[in-house]
């Protein structure tokens, strides 16, 4: 393509997408899921070594509630959302590695992701493989990148391993679980239905524990004929944390990643001296800080699906205008798998 019939295609993809202007979430104060309002503004146009995105699918995650709830706070008002794929559709000048149609999503930068299309920096961005939906990204990049490092790189875990993860039916869980039985781990899951149990044992996960109705703590203990478990993966947080402490093997660890229910008490590190224990508090972006880090993680995951490792559940779809009632289901643990917003 001569470069002036570039310009004119760039122009005219401008011209397209800025004709009726975006609509997007936003808050102006922390609080319930009411605080959300569905608003419309001008399209944004991407300035030197900015691109944007026009979104095909937007994730829900329970990071959405933490900044929503004031629990991880930001400057108001705010967009929301960290998560989406879709398509580039503008860039602006000085921008290298990626280009217009570029197949993309990203899990990370600026809060704005509930958005029909946005603006954003493309260190933030990885390109889609052919065989990867724009809906399947959105609804597991953030969580896959969450279940490889917990994995692979906090805890390395290997064949015979017995491992402990709470809240396995969720986004997270489900992708970890399954991921963690195709390496040869022996997972205890627990979950809060017998719906999502039933879920998780088709994964081929040994052991399910409801612990709406069974002791997680003496449950583990018995299936491990006392031993324990070398880690237990907790984003539950309040109400499992402490406890989780009495799951592990000696010099077992401890990796805590999120906070449903709550923050956790203020702890004495001493209660770890009673198995020699480590205890970490993870998060995805400290293990996607670098662009090799980045793609390594999205591209572990990626070939994952694509050798039939990991089989990715189709996620719930809401228009993006239904925003709250995606925050409602996931916060009051109504949800399997994942949610996605559709703009």
């Amino acid at each position: 393509m001569r470069s002036g019939e570039g310009r004119i295609e760039l122009a005219a993809y401008r011209l397209c997408a800025s004709v009726a202007g975006v609509k997007k979430i936003v808050f102006s104060e922390v609080g319930g899921p009411e605080v959300l309002r569905l608003v419309e503004a001008e399209t944004p146009e991407p300035g030197p070594g900015e691109v944007r995105v026009r979104h095909q699918a937007i994730g829900v995650n329970f990071i959405d509630i933490y900044h929503r709830t004031g629990l991880y706070p930001v400057p108001l008002p705010a967009g929301l959302g960290l998560e989406a794929a879709g398509e580039i559709d503008a860039v602006g000048e000085g921008v290298s590695g990626f280009a217009l149609g570029d197949r993309v999503a990203y899990a990370g930068g600026p809060l704005g992701a509930y958005a029909e299309a946005r603006v954003i920096d493309p260190k933030h961005l990885v390109r889609l493989p052919a065989g990867i939906a724009s809906s399947i990204a959105a609804a597991t990049l953030l969580k896959s990148m969450t279940a490889e490092y917990l994995i692979r790189r906090t805890v390395r875990v290997e064949r015979g391993d017995w491992v402990l993860f709470h809240a396995a039916a969720g986004g997270v869980g489900l992708l970890a679980c399954e991921w963690l039985v195709k390496l040869g781990a022996r997972v205890i899951a627990t979950v809060s239905t017998e719906a999502k149990a039933e879920v998780v044992r088709s994964l081929g996960v040994e052991h399910v524990v409801l612990y709406s109705k069974e002791d997680f703590v003496a449950r583990s203990r018995e299936i491990t004929d006392g031993k324990g478990v070398r880690v237990v993966y907790d984003s539950v947080g309040l109400d499992t944390f402490e406890r989780s402490l009495d799951c592990l093997a000696l010099r077992g660890t401890l990796v805590g990643f999120g906070n449903a229910s709550g923050k956790p008490p203020m702890m004495d590190p001493m209660k770890l001296a009673k198995g020699s224990y480590f205890l970490t508090r993870a998060t995805l972006f400290h293990y996607t800080a670098t662009r090799e880090e980045l793609e390594l993680s999205s591209g572990t995951f990626f070939q994952a699906v694509l050798d039939g490792l990991v089989n990715v559940r189709a996620p719930k779809e809401l228009p993006l205008a239904q925003a709250a009632e995606a925050h409602r289901a996931l916060a009051g643990r109504e949800t399997i798998g994942s949610t996605i917003l559709v703009p």
